[in-house]
């Protein structure tokens, strides 16, 4: 099958993952327990009482892992590094057994001819420091930056491309909000007067992983973060009122008062352009701690890219029938709406907007570090895993991104979620997420490249031979 989806000729596809979600082997060779090593064990917590403690066992198929990849053709890959694997109470003493996997992996992939991008925090924070008040401590700035350095220390000579901190706003708001209605690790309600510090303490460890990678890694780093991100889209781009309406919308505090966490502006404008949105510090800055601002310099440190972790749309805004505009969310829309396994509705256009309202708004080139979908899979009485549905899913949401490429929104590279089948959060084994298939119920963990990643090998192969 012939491939067209033009994209820049330095644009590079590539598959992502996390450390919790696929490595397993929570407690071997010297790893320290994580907060979600301790909330998965909780009965109630997670989906049929599963945990990460095997997951897709990466650690121990990592040699097969890496092959997988090759073979898919990858040209870059996306992972996490689990703190307390390298830290195991999350400072001082160095797990050497920890750092040698990560050799292991990265060397594997630079021989594969695979560029490493590398996320230094995926949610699984140390459980020797949350108990030490974890992201509430103002300290947690100066316990990131240390562990930072290290990974800039004893990798930097290798990895060109870093994310400090995956998407804020879930961990933050799922994970110690009080209006969530989804727990995540730590699984604590925060109100305002405590989550409002903790997350300009989460700002600040940003603000000082960004300086200590630029001051540590030997080769020349490009730094970034990954956002969660559900895009406002217009019906009409040819509509400036609709397409400036959809834009505003995207940076609106009000959107998410009742759970300001999950806004992308109160976390961008801090780390980009050196301020709070204006309408989030009218009801949140009474909670700010005292100097706050000047902590806004070292938390606005000079970033090389965002990454949009982005899958669907939030509102959709359109004219009705009386030249009104009007919205609704997109799962407010007709019945029968296209939606994945997960239940979050199809909108391919949101790797339209999303990227080009973030790029509007920073000024900053965009990677796509995560997008995917959930499906109905299982290996078929031929052996194979067929998935249909996520290449028609993964070719409308590229045919989306290559028009924003085309219509100057400069993005770089795209990363599909994931590489393979894993533990999904809360949701346990639930979701499949995968281009590789992973069987839970056998002990083996045995690995089927579904048909998307043909597909996915096919569509790098022509991408490649443009270059």
């Amino acid at each position: 099958m012939k491939i067209k989806i033009p994209f820049p000729p330095d644009f590079r596809l590539g598959a992502a993952t996390a450390a919790y979600q696929i490595e397993g082997a929570t407690d071997k060779d010297g790893k320290g327990l994580s907060i979600w090593d301790q909330y998965a064990r909780h009965s109630g917590r997670v989906h049929l009482n599963e945990t990460g403690d095997i997951a897709c066992d990466h650690y121990h198929h990592l040699d097969e892992d890496l092959n997988l990849m090759a073979e898919i053709g990858l040209q870059a890959y996306r992972f996490s590094f689990a703190w307390t694997r390298l830290l195991p109470n999350g400072t001082s003493r160095l797990n050497q057994k920890g750092l040698a996997f990560y050799d292991r992996l990265i060397d594997g992939l630079l021989e594969r001819g695979i560029e490493p991008y590398a996320t230094c925090f995926h949610w699984d924070y140390p459980l020797a420091l949350y108990r030490q008040g974890g992201w509430l401590n103002p300290k947690s700035a100066d316990w990131f930056e240390n562990y930072v350095t290290v990974l800039a220390k004893h990798f930097g000579d290798r990895i060109s491309h870093w994310m400090t901190i995956n998407e804020p706003q879930i961990f933050v708001a799922f994970g110690h909000g009080e209006n969530s209605s989804v727990n995540y690790a730590p699984g604590v309600k925060l109100g305002n007067a405590d989550l409002v510090p903790l997350a300009h303490n989460v700002l600040r460890a940003h603000g000082r992983a960004v300086k200590a990678l630029r001051e540590h890694c030997k080769k020349p780093p490009t730094i970034g973060w990954a956002q969660a991100c559900n895009a406002m889209i217009a019906t009409n781009a040819q509509d400036g009122e609709l397409v400036e309406r959809a834009y505003q919308q995207q940076f609106s505090m009000e959107n998410t008062r009742t759970n300001w966490a999950l806004q992308w502006s109160w976390w961008n404008d801090a780390a980009v352009l050196g301020e709070y949105p204006e309408d989030g510090l009218a009801y949140l800055g009474q909670h700010l701690p005292k100097r706050w601002e000047r902590d806004l310099k070292s938390i606005c440190q000079p970033i090389d890219f965002i990454g949009l972790n982005c899958y669907s749309a939030w509102h959709i805004f359109s004219r009705n029938g009386n030249g009104e505009i009007s919205s609704v969310t997109a799962w407010e829309q007709d019945n029968g709406f296209p939606e994945t396994h997960f239940g979050w509705p199809v909108v391919p256009e949101a790797l339209y907007w999303a990227p080009k309202h973030f790029h509007r708004r920073y000024n900053l080139p965009i990677i796509i570090t995560e997008n995917g979908m959930a499906g109905h899979d299982w290996v078929h009485l031929d052996g194979k895993c067929h998935d249909d549905h996520r290449i028609d899913f993964t070719t409308r949401y590229l045919r989306a991104l290559s028009s924003a490429c085309a219509d100057g929104v400069d993005v770089r590279a795209y990363f599909h979620w994931s590489l393979m089948d894993n533990f999904e959060w809360g949701d346990g084994y639930k979701h499949r997420f995968g281009l590789i298939h992973v069987d839970f119920r056998n002990p083996a963990r045995p690995r089927t490249l579904k048909d998307s990643a043909y597909w996915y090998h096919s569509l790098i192969a022509a991408h490649s031979s443009r270059d």
